[in-house]
């Protein structure tokens, strides 16, 4: 394995995750966790998980996604904020 290519992805994964839970508005915190997500299913098949990370694709990264994207279309805001 290349690890300066683990450490990349791993950053990158951390700084969605953060992202995810700090931003403010619901659309880009479903955006994040789907980066999230695939970014998780790059780690899982560089370290050999494929069926792992072909589960995490496709639930986490594309059912789930959009699931939440459909969710965020359909509620309003309260407040114009």
């Amino acid at each position: 394995m290349i690890w300066q290519l683990d450490l990349i992805i791993m950053v990158l994964v951390i700084a969605a995750g953060i992202g995810a839970i700090s931003v403010k508005d619901n659309l880009g915190a479903a955006i994040l966790f789907g980066a999230y997500s695939f970014l998780m299913c790059l780690l899982w098949a560089i370290m050999g998980a494929v069926d792992v990370a072909f589960t995490e694709a496709s639930v986490g990264a594309g059912v789930s996604t959009v699931f939440f994207v459909a969710a965020v279309f359909r509620t309003t805001r309260r407040t114009k904020d």
